[in-house]
């Protein structure tokens, strides 16, 4: 049974879909006015990964993650440059999903824009002045705080408390902690016709218009970062909840915030201070270290020219998603050099099997992975420790445990490689090689639902959302390379064979003679 971590409730509650064998998805997605950072990178791989367990367990799944390309720094951003809005969030909305395809995300259904759902929207402010909870004030829209009684239940913030805009928005207001639905235009921005005046929506309206449109007035989970409790979604459920008198969604679920590794303070910021593991689902701790495009963070696009996109989706999914992800360079090396270690396995079981691991079609089903190790002491391991894996997933998608056990599942291959001495070609008895195929594919079964491993990895500097086949190139070109060394070495022309070497060496790559022949790393971009 799928258990996963309500924030409404704070606890953790059964998986019972609103409508049974079916699951739908909201996750809030950028405000795209800068070049996305690693920070956005955390929510989409989360729930793309979310989305792939689910489905691997029997769930039809629609996942809707928003683009919002209308919004105070958008505006502010596109005069800073000197271009319309649409044409900067035409551009930014293309870095994003550049770099969310370049890490495997590819399981989104619907991606709407803010702008494209005008209608929408003004049809729900509609809704709620209709109903008494929401009023006009020269050309804005507010939502009525005070006639909300549930307001406050998601964030647990008592409304006595809350501070809202200053400025002449509070004068227009009933009390500080309402909202605007609406937006009257101002001179020279982007604008909408609409009953109560040229305006733009606000922003927490959005979300609720669209997650109706495309998920209906109560649907499964809605997903976004700590951050995002409130003010985001405690407006959201408010507005959609006093629109519809039901539910918004059933499960709140929260990513925990990417943190500056050793270090509390926003990455660009004044002041730190230590980073003493922020608990899962402190917020007031993690938004002190949160890493924000605003305060200097570098562009994802600069990240992926060092480290490649494997590993850096195995290092997101390495941290339970509620806890904080401690993040920089060192923590980025540590994880690449534990996924060269998969890397090797899947060369050492290409030269005892004569199979390529990237061939291995996995099962879409978790029931279709079932086996019966049938006494094979090695197979019962493996059996034993995909049970593991499928538990930590099932205990609300504890990525950072299921990894855990990919490293012991790779290690107990290892060893049944070296104890049975399958490198040597007269130790590869049918039997011993059966035993490797079939726990080798429960690694690549539970590597595909963890969206790692499904083609050979892309290394770093390759382009955001480029082809696939570049590392297929980079790999035949390796295997020349290493073939007319070899045959330089047989010839005694140690001269040639000592060139290659060198001359990969001096591009970051290093050659390793085995006794099943020889392997090659990228040790450092070239």
């Amino acid at each position: 049974m799928i258990r996963l971590y309500n924030t409404l409730s704070r606890t953790k509650e059964p998986l019972a879909p609103v409508h049974p064998g079916k699951v739908g998805i909201y996750l809030c997605g950028p405000t795209v006015y800068k070049p996305s950072h690693i920070g956005h990178m955390v929510g989409p791989v989360i729930f793309d990964t979310i989305k792939r367990y689910l489905v691997y367990s029997g769930y039809e799944v629609t996942l809707v993650v928003n683009v919002t390309d209308v919004d105070d720094k958008l505006i502010a951003e596109s005069a800073a440059r000197g271009v319309s809005m649409a044409q900067l969030a035409e551009e930014m909305t293309a870095d994003y999903l550049r770099n969310i395809a370049a890490l495997g995300v590819d399981s989104i259904d619907h991606l709407p824009r803010c702008t494209e759902n005008i209608g929408e929207i003004l049809d729900f402010v509609g809704t709620l002045i209709q109903r008494g909870f929401a009023y006009r004030a020269d050309g804005d829209v507010y939502f009525d705080v005070g006639k909300d009684a549930d307001y406050g239940k998601l964030s647990g913030r008592a409304v006595e408390a809350m501070q809202g805009e200053g400025g002449a928005a509070a004068g227009r207001k009933h009390t500080a902690a309402d909202f605007a639905l609406w937006k009257a235009a101002k001179p020279g921005e982007p604008s909408w016709p609409s009953p109560w005046g040229p305006g733009r929506p606000g922003w927490h309206i959005e979300c609720s218009a669209m997650s109706r449109r495309l998920l209906g007035r109560t649907f499964d989970i809605h997903g976004g970062g700590l951050d995002l409790v409130f003010p985001h979604h405690e407006n959201e459920i408010a507005q959609s909840e006093s629109a519809h008198g039901q539910p918004m969604a059933k499960y709140w679920m929260h990513n925990g915030l990417m943190q500056a590794s050793d270090e509390v303070g926003k990455v660009g910021g004044r002041s730190t201070r230590s980073a003493a593991a922020p608990a899962a689902g402190d917020l007031e701790a993690q938004q002190a270290g949160k890493i924000s495009k605003s305060k200097g963070s570098a562009p994802f696009r600069e990240l992926l020219a060092e480290f490649a996109p494997e590993t850096i989706r195995f290092f997101l999914l390495a941290t339970h998603y509620r806890r904080p992800i401690d993040y920089g360079p060192q923590r980025l090396r540590e994880t690449q050099a534990a996924v060269e270690n998969f890397q090797r396995f899947f060369k050492r079981y290409e030269r005892a099997s004569g199979g390529s691991f990237y061939a291995i079609r996995p099962p879409q089903r978790r029931e279709q992975g079932n086996f019966d190790p049938a006494g094979d002491a090695m197979l019962a391991d493996v059996a034993g420790l995909r049970e593991r894996f499928l538990e930590a997933m099932d205990d609300d998608f504890n990525t950072g445990g299921a990894i855990g056990d990919l490293f012991d599942l790779v290690r107990r291959l290892n060893k049944f490689i070296d104890d049975e001495g399958l490198e040597q070609p007269e130790n590869r008895s049918d039997a011993r090689l059966a035993s490797l195929r079939r726990g080798t594919a429960v690694l690549r079964e539970l590597a595909a639902v963890l969206g790692l491993f499904g083609q050979p990895s892309q290394p770093a500097g390759a382009p955001a959302g480029g082809p696939a086949g570049r590392s297929d190139l980079v790999g035949r070109l390796m295997e020349l390379l290493i073939a007319l060394r070899s045959e330089a070495r047989a010839k005694k022309d140690f001269a040639t064979a000592d060139r290659i070497r060198k001359g990969l060496a001096e591009r970051g790559v290093a050659l390793e003679d085995r006794p099943g022949g020889t392997e090659w790393t990228l040790q450092k971009e070239p």
